[in-house]
């Protein structure tokens, strides 16, 4: 049964992200990139969380907290730098 389950969440996580690319390819303005790859993150991090559950190991977990500390640093450097120019002051 938690076959099934991993399955339908690893299809709905993966829709997920193509609709993430879509919005960052068409996305009207900066703000709807960077919120778009913002929440690619989390995808992936769901991935990762899904395929450690799949696979029985705490390994994928780690990465995830990994994924998670760069993506959240790389969210708010892109932020500052759309609106200041600069990220180093």
């Amino acid at each position: 049964m938690i076959t099934y389950a991993l399955i339908f969440a690893f299809g709905c996580f993966g829709l997920g992200l193509l609709f993430n690319l879509w919005r960052i390819a068409t996305g009207p303005d900066t703000a709807d990139r960077i919120l778009a790859l913002d929440t690619m993150v989390i995808n992936v991090i769901a991935l990762l969380i899904l395929y450690g559950v799949w696979k029985g190991t705490a390994v994928y977990y780690e990465a995830s907290m990994l994924v998670a500390m760069v993506g959240f640093v790389s969210t708010v450097a892109y932020c500052r730098f759309v609106l200041r120019g600069d990220i180093i002051e």
